[in-house]
């Protein structure tokens, strides 16, 4: 979710925007997505910009996804250990 600063008579509101990354492909002119929308999101209407995805951006995420591995949320990396191997 993103956040951003609209001005209104001479003050400031702040307004949240929430924007969502699907994937989706088209068949017979409609969008199919990958995944199902939440239920807060029926009956409203929303502005689509269309990126086609290329083999490219799917390999790397794919690579990504294969080598990529979570951290405990207290590792802090220590370069003077690296160096003493």
């Amino acid at each position: 979710m993103i956040k951003e600063r609209v001005q209104i008579d001479g003050g400031f509101e702040r307004k949240t925007i929430m924007y969502q990354i699907l994937e989706a492909f088209c068949q017979n002119g409609n969008l199919i997505l990958d995944e199902k929308l939440s239920t807060t999101m029926e009956g409203k209407r929303f502005k689509i910009i269309l990126l086609e995805n290329h083999q490219d951006e799917q390999k790397k995420e794919h690579f990504l996804n294969k080598h990529s591995f979570k951290l405990p949320e207290d590792y802090q990396f220590n370069r003077e250990e690296i160096h003493e191997r």
